[in-house]
């Protein structure tokens, strides 16, 4: 794909909410991105006070062609605020501007922003319609599609929130010239996700273009962007809510969200926490005889060639293992009580297990140190 104003589409299929996922260049202040989207009076544009001055002037120009009077609300910035009191921001400019549920509502930005406008959408009038149109790698290939909308409590990440569906998803690649080379490589955790649970065809593509993919290559991100959106895009039209494939999509995420909670939201960003999470599911999969040693290798090769942390942090000097068990029964995927993981059963295939604490200990042994490092 060349830097013109082509695009490719992958189409979420979900009956009459179906969506299209556009991937392609310029497309953000472009008025044929918004071509088919309701009409309305007023349109408002969630972003945050790190993207909202690279973009939001652009996009608000475009929304003028279709929008009588379009708002802007910008909200902190970071994983740490992914929170009540930033959400109710949302919630102050839709009704100080007297909002109707006609109203739309644009996710400017990474997995944060996308994530409380999606459940801000969700929840304003009992629902308004909205649109992605994500800013960072991480948001493309993820967060932004699906419909998992969230924010987080002190004792868990993604706890509070709704199954609610964009209108479309408008992924512009130029936006990620902007992205620092920490969050790209944040970006490429989520990417490399999809070869081990879907596709090893994908993750050897994904080993021999690390170096263009870390280079922003357009062609090499077009396509890892694009891939990435097809699986997710078969896993969500088989399993909206997450009640049995989805949760394959969540590889390497309890081990993630459990480094997230425990070190503070932030310290570590989402794609790290996941990098490293998948290592040590690769390492629990071989615990359990699914898969051998060299893809565990290859995985972690792959994972520290994108410029994420392979050693987990020590979160408890006096209990580091029970401290990890104690963050992972609070996940989503737990079911009473019992702690459930994303295991490779062979390379390309995923599925949900329990597995016992002392099998998950001895893996938290092999992984954590406390002289991590991030990278």
């Amino acid at each position: 794909m060349d830097a013109t104003r082509t695009h490719s589409t992958v189409t979420i299929d979900l009956g009459d909410r179906s969506y299209d996922i556009r991937i392609g260049h310029r497309l953000l202040d472009d008025p044929a991105s918004l071509e088919g989207l309701p009409t309305s009076t007023s349109a408002l544009i969630v972003s945050n006070v790190t993207v909202a001055p690279l973009y939001a002037a652009r996009l608000k120009t475009a929304l003028l062609t279709r929008y009588q009077h379009v708002h802007l609300v910008e909200l902190p910035d970071g994983e740490v605020h992914k929170d009540w009191a930033s959400l109710n921001l949302i919630f102050d400019v839709l009704l100080q501007q007297a909002c109707d549920r006609k109203t739309v509502l644009f996710a400017l930005g990474g997995g944060v922003v996308g994530d409380m406008a999606g459940f801000a959408a969700a929840c304003y009038m009992r629902g308004v319609p909205f649109v992605q149109i994500p800013t960072t790698l991480l948001a493309q290939v993820d967060s932004s599609v699906g419909g998992k909308t969230a924010i987080n409590h002190p004792l868990g990440k993604n706890m509070i929130g709704a199954f609610y569906q964009p209108l479309r998803v408008l992924c512009d690649i130029d936006t990620l010239a902007t992205l620092p080379q920490r969050e790209l490589s944040a970006g490429l955790a989520e990417v490399i996700k999809y070869g081990p649970i879907a596709d090893m065809g994908f993750f050897n593509w994904v080993e021999a273009n690390m170096p263009a993919l870390l280079d922003r290559s357009p062609q090499a991100m077009a396509h890892a962007i694009q891939r990435s959106c097809e699986i997710k895009a078969h896993v969500v039209g088989h399993d909206e809510r997450e009640s049995g494939l989805r949760a394959i999509l969540n590889f390497g995420h309890t081990f993630g969200h459990a480094i997230e909670a425990g070190l503070g939201y932030g310290q570590w960003l989402h794609g790290e926490a996941v990098g490293c999470g998948m290592v040590m599911a690769a390492r629990l999969s071989y615990a359990l005889g699914c898969v051998d040693a060299h893809f565990v290798q290859r995985l972690t090769e792959l994972v520290q060639a994108a410029g994420l942390p392979v050693v987990a942090p020590v979160l408890d000097e006096q209990d580091n293992v029970g401290r990890y068990l104690q963050l992972m029964q609070v996940d989503k995927k737990a079911e009473a009580g019992a702690i459930r993981f994303v295991v490779i059963n062979a390379p390309g295939s995923a599925d949900m297990r329990s597995v016992p604490d002392d099998m998950v200990g001895e893996v938290l042994r092999a992984s954590c140190s406390s002289d991590e490092k991030r990278v």
